[in-house]
């Protein structure tokens, strides 16, 4: 079957239903919100009651794809077609019929880049994933021809093959015709929101939010706009990208097909800053850490983008409707929980992720080991894609429990390189507001307080990222009325103090960053 083919029964498959009924024009006191989260290695949805409460979940894992080493892809109709099935299963698990959704709220993995026809709504390729390098040589040239400067100025962030210029170009360059076809206005770019807004409203809508926008290179921060010198540098046609849209806003509707009559897309937001909206930091200085397949935390800083000197982004957390835009520092660790996976899947170390946390508290510490998963190189405060990973300190004494240990140490240690330099590039943070599938972990959450020297509060729904969507959704159709409001659902579940000195602290970090320095420039080496 080819790809044509297999797109039009898809969307045939698809285009089975009641007919339309209307969009909801009145909220009531039992509305829900439906939370679609497209996540890296899986598709989720959620839908949450008018008290923010979630009353059915549906998941569905994400084939991932891996061509050669360092590329990363997904097929964009896998997961068109594997969050359709989560939506409207969930509905079906929470008793809902549409008429009992007020909007839908989407969030997204970031920088993942699909390009598709106009035509037919058919990918011309795979999608590239955030965490492919394969573009490392063309940023490469790029800074060594002197251009970060002004990428960083325009932006808000470093020159990388992890945002999705870079992305678009190779995929213009190398799929046959693509170029051309994009200047002729023949061919769509998206992020993954833009692409499942184009599948939701059976192509009528292409568009992608402030919040995903800023994470593409092509973003002019203080503008808010495409910035044509940025376009010009990364070669990339005007033609193929989305009108941008605030986060909280009607951006379309539905096809009545697909749910049984047409829900308003309300909330649009790549997952970090939904999350971020979601754990409700709402104010400067404010800051989460979502703990997922990498580490991402945000901190809040107001209404002006904020330069950083520490190798943090600045990036758009959220825009409300049409009025001024929120703003974050942002520090990226690109594997945290795919760190978990590899010792389960590549290493046979643990059955289940969960089982972790009891391997690594047989021991009281790491034994001296270091584990620094650097698989796809490293992201903040470093930004070395030619670094690999490393395990040093092992001795004869080291055992299973020693590695996993070293694992958790790894996720906390990278994450408290980020809360320094956000600490020293803007505001004191007094605690740090964690989420993700890892902060249920009790001993991971101790040993990141350990390691930052702050409270870390963990929130009674760890789903922030759903729920950031949802809050978007409902800012913009009634369910909730204000920030302040969403500010006063969010509800703590525990707060992990920190337990060690100020000493013992700067020593576990001298000792990561020497194994850090060590798995630098591996790849460029070899």
């Amino acid at each position: 079957m080819d790809e044509s083919t297999r797109y039009l029964r898809i969307i045939r498959q698809y285009g089975e239903g009641t007919p339309d009924e209307g969009v909801m024009k009145t909220v009531s006191a039992d509305t829900c919100i439906l939370a679609l989260d497209q996540g890296t290695t899986s598709s989720r949805a959620i839908v949450f009651d008018a008290a923010a409460q979630p009353i059915a979940a549906v998941q569905r894992e994400l084939r991932q794809i891996y061509p050669q080493p360092g590329w990363v892809e997904h097929d964009p109709l896998e997961i068109w077609t594997s969050q359709l099935e989560c939506a409207r299963e969930a509905l079906r698990a929470a008793g809902r019929e549409a008429g009992a959704i007020a909007a839908i709220g989407l969030t997204n993995q970031r920088e993942t880049t699909i390009v598709w026809e106009r035509a037919t709504g058919r990918p011309i390729a795979n999608a590239i994933v955030w965490q492919d390098r394969r573009t490392t040589e063309a940023c490469s040239q790029l800074k060594h021809a002197g251009h970060e400067p002004a990428i960083v100025e325009r932006t808000g962030l470093v020159l990388d093959p992890y945002f999705s210029a870079s992305k678009i170009a190779w995929l213009l360059d190398r799929v046959d015709g693509a170029r051309r076809r994009a200047e002729h206005g023949e061919l769509a770019f998206g992020t993954v929101d833009a692409w499942l807004l184009w599948n939701l409203t059976g192509g009528a809508v292409h568009a992608t939010d402030v919040s995903n926008a800023a994470r593409t290179s092509l973003l002019d921060l203080r503008t808010l706009d495409w910035c044509d010198e940025m376009l010009r540098l990364f070669r990339v046609p005007r033609a193929v990208l989305p009108a941008i849209v605030p986060s909280s806003g009607v951006a379309g509707s539905t096809l009545p097909q697909l749910f049984g009559r047409s829900l308003p897309i309300a909330g649009l937001a790549g997952d970090q800053q939904a999350a971020t909206f979601g754990q409700a930091c709402l104010r400067p200085g404010m800051a989460k850490n979502t703990y997922g397949t990498g580490c991402f935390m945000l901190m809040n800083v107001g209404e002006l983008p904020r330069p950083s000197r520490s190798r943090l982004l600045s990036t758009v957390g959220w825009r409300l409707g049409h009025g001024a835009a929120s703003y974050a520092l942002e520090g990226s660790v690109f594997v945290a929980g795919a760190l978990v996976q590899w010792l389960r899947d590549g290493l046979g170390l643990i059955a289940e992720a969960a089982k972790i946390e009891a391997l690594a508290a047989e021991v009281p510490d790491s034994g001296g080991v270091r584990l620094v998963p650097a698989f796809v190189g490293l992201g903040s405060p470093h930004w070395d894609p030619t670094a690999r990973g490393l395990m040093i300190g092992i001795t004869r004494g080291t055992t299973r429990a020693h590695v996993a240990r070293a694992a958790l140490d790894a996720i906390a240690l990278q994450s408290a390189e980020l809360l320094d330099a956000m600490r020293a590039d803007a505001l004191a943070v007094s605690e740090l507001r964690a989420d993700g599938g890892a902060a249920r972990n009790d001993l991971l959450l101790q040993l990141q307080a350990d390691a930052i020297g702050v409270p870390v509060v963990r929130p009674k729904i760890t789903e922030t990222t759903a729920l950031g969507a949802a809050y978007l959704a409902g800012l913009a159709v009634g369910t909730w009325r204000d920030a302040a409001q969403i500010d006063a659902l969010w509800q703590p579940d525990r707060t992990f103090e920190p337990s060690i000195g100020a000493d013992r602290r700067e020593a576990q970090l001298a000792d990561w960053r020497r194994a850090v320095e060590r798995a630098k420039g591996w790849a460029e080496a070899s």
